[in-house]
Order: C-alpha cells, then sequence, then structure tokens
C-alpha cells in the first residue's frame, strides 16, 4: 500500500487545507478561549455553514459559491423557502 503523498518540495498539495485551516484559525479558533469540546465544535460548524461556505467561490461551480450554484441548480426550493 502507498500512501497518497505528493513529492517533496510540491508546495500545492496542501496549499488549499493550509489556506482553510489558516483561515479557521483566525477566524474561529483565535477569537476566544473555549470553555467546552462540543462549544468549539460548534463555532467551527457554524463558521463553516454561515461564513465560508456561503462566501467561497468554488472553481468546481463555476467560481460560483455552494448558495449561489444551489439557487441556479434547484429555484424551485429556494422560492418555497
Amino acid at each position: 500500500m502507498v500512501g497518497s503523498m505528493g513529492q517533496v518540495g510540491s508546495a500545492g498539495d496542501n496549499a488549499a487545507m493550509e489556506s482553510f485551516f489558516a483561515l479557521l484559525q483566525k477566524n474561529v479558533l483565535d477569537r476566544q478561549r473555549w470553555r467546552t469540546r462540543e462549544d468549539l465544535r460548534i463555532a467551527i460548524v457554524t463558521w463553516i455553514e454561515r461564513t465560508y461556505h456561503r462566501r467561497r467561490r468554488q472553481p468546481a461551480l463555476g467560481r460560483l459559491t455552494p448558495i449561489e450554484y444551489e439557487t441556479i441548480i434547484n429555484p424551485a426550493t429556494t422560492k418555497a423557502a
């Protein structure tokens, strides 16, 4: 079995995840001390769903945010809500 690791010196391999975790650290983790892991978990999920997914344009979706993409793909769903 061979792990799916990039070659040494291939900076693009982890760039997307490093960028995500840097934003998470800045916007959630470093904002306060968390009383419990559950409080932190809720804060992370909330940040991802309310902020990150609503703003980040994704190349796989034609440079649309996931919310914009869902609106285009399922217009009847957005009208019902």
